[in-house]
């Protein structure tokens, strides 16, 4: 199994995005609120007030969506994250990796 981690820069997709991983088989996720570091420092933190160009056109917040998927999930996903955000590597919509996980406790039996 793997912990699945988005951060969809295109809030507008989240919906969109919820409804692809249930098509897919992927029936759990948690979506928190966040927000990039370079905004919090370009705008509250005053010594960096000045690299505020650097972010222009840049998101300030952003969707962290979290879910523990099987690994036959993972190319799915995948494919689900580029049809909807476009790929990744280019587009900006956001940022999506795995981490191997060895233990899950207190998740329904047919995730595991």
């Amino acid at each position: 199994m793997k912990l699945a981690v988005l951060i969809l820069n295109k809030e507008e997709q989240l919906e969109n995005f919820l409804e692809g991983l249930i098509e897919i088989g992927i029936t759990g996720a948690t979506i928190i609120d966040s927000i990039g570091m370079g905004h919090i420092l370009s705008s509250e933190v005053p010594i960096f007030a000045g690299l505020r160009f650097m972010f222009a056109g840049a998101r300030p917040y952003n969707k962290t969506i979290l879910s523990i998927v099987k690994d036959n999930k993972v190319k799915p996903l995948k494919e689900l994250a580029s049809k909807i955000l476009g790929p990744l590597e280019e587009s900006g919509g956001g940022i999506l990796f795995f981490i191997e996980i060895s233990e899950v406790v207190g998740l329904k039996p047919e995730i595991q």
